[in-house]
């Protein structure tokens, strides 16, 4: 927690300008990110705090659970007697369902070899077994979901939400009614292989003047390219940043590892330069948020896959070595099939590292776990 950042980076941060409110950010990694988020959220329900949330944004992986958790929201009910249960029956047990699954190879191969795309095949993946045709518009009014993605012809961040489909660039869309399905594809296209989604809109839909004049137009307003929302925002702290005073960022995204021998052949070592500048934009954003934190212009915590649990100052009864959690943050980013003994540790990690770090850096009275969801811990 010690990295700083120039003050230009912090320049949105004037606490004056913003809503008290709690946004809850969750960042892609594929299955691995779904697993360890769920466990986050397991734990801030667990304590309370989930129900305070004015705002959830997420990215790729993250926007799985995310959107599970918003179609199910107001049937949970946070706060009455049974939540617990019905937090584990209609969110839980669905995304556990999904990551018996394997989506991406099966989505590349029946791609290649039958009609539709790709995105197809993973759309319809995610919405027979968690969606099942549910809309943007079956999201609660609140808190507000967000989920994000990136608009490859703009540049910019393309947000789906129950209000309204935004690029700033291109404009908006008023009370979208596309499905929720299409949004997390979209959000967790990982590129080059699940990348792009193609989406098709009316030039009408789009409201007047509500982006910028030169992009409002078609092919931006009517054929759509979107990749992964990881690829301009992993943390998917965008959206929340500007708005809420508190925010809670969980990462479950990769880091890049040290390589003695780099590829030199023009496809690798392309591959190797692209990793090393996604690598330090993330490094950035979470510098960005550390230091908002020390600066006392932001609160909230951050937990990180790759953070070693012994940093986390505050006690605990949930065991998290660091060994294992190295072991767990090693995890391949894949929509690919796990055994259920590696999803419970991981939904155990996530639970316990977002205790540690709610209770060392933002409220040291929360609640104190007694043991992980599943008595396997790590």
């Amino acid at each position: 927690m010690k990295d700083a950042v120039p003050a230009s980076l912090l320049s949105n941060s004037d606490a004056e300008n913003l809503e008290d409110c709690l946004a809850i950010c969750l960042s892609g990694g594929g299955y691995r990110a779904m697993l360890f988020h769920l466990g986050t959220l397991w734990y801030l329900s667990d304590a309370g705090i989930l129900a305070e949330a004015g705002r959830i944004s997420s990215v790729s992986g993250g926007s799985i659970t995310s959107a599970l958790l918003g179609l199910r929201w107001n049937a949970i009910a946070f706060g009455t007697p049974g939540h617990p249960t019905r937090f584990r029956s209609l969110v839980v047990d669905p995304i556990r369902k999904l990551a018996s699954k394997t989506i991406d190879v099966r989505a590349v191969l029946l791609g290649a070899l039958l009609p539709g795309t790709i995105s197809d095949r993973v759309r319809k993946a995610y919405d027979e077994t968690l969606y099942q045709g549910a809309t943007l518009q079956d999201l609660p009014d609140a808190p507000r979901f967000v989920i994000n993605a990136t608009n490859v012809q703009t540049g910019a961040l393309f947000r789906f939400s129950k209000p309204y489909i935004r690029d700033y660039r291109v404009g908006m869309i008023r009370n979208p009614r596309r499905l929720l399905a299409e949004a997390v594809t979209a959000s967790s296209a990982f590129p080059p292989v699940l990348s792009p989604v193609r989406l098709e809109f009316g030039d009408d839909e789009w409201e007047a003047n509500s982006g910028e004049a030169a992009l409002q137009k078609p092919p931006y307003t009517t054929e759509v390219r979107l990749t992964d929302g990881g690829v301009y925002d992993n943390m998917g702290i965008e959206t929340a940043w500007k708005r809420c005073k508190t925010i809670l960022v969980s990462d479950a995204g990769a880091k890049m590892q040290p390589d003695p021998d780099p590829h030199g052949d023009a496809a690798r070592h392309s591959l190797r330069v692209n990793s090393l500048i996604d690598n330090q934009v993330r490094s950035l954003r979470k510098r960005q948020v550390v230091s908002a934190y020390q600066a006392k212009v932001r609160d909230g915590a951050y937990w990180g896959m790759w953070t070693s649990p012994d940093e986390y100052t505050a006690p605990s009864q949930l065991v998290l070595s660091n060994e294992k959690a190295r072991e767990l943050a090693e995890v391949s980013t894949r929509l690919a099939k796990m055994d259920g003994a590696l999803q419970e540790r991981l939904i155990n990690f996530g639970y316990g590292m977002a205790e540690r770090a709610v209770r060392t850096y933002w409220r040291a009275d929360a609640l104190a776990a007694p043991a992980f969801p599943y008595p396997r811990g790590i």
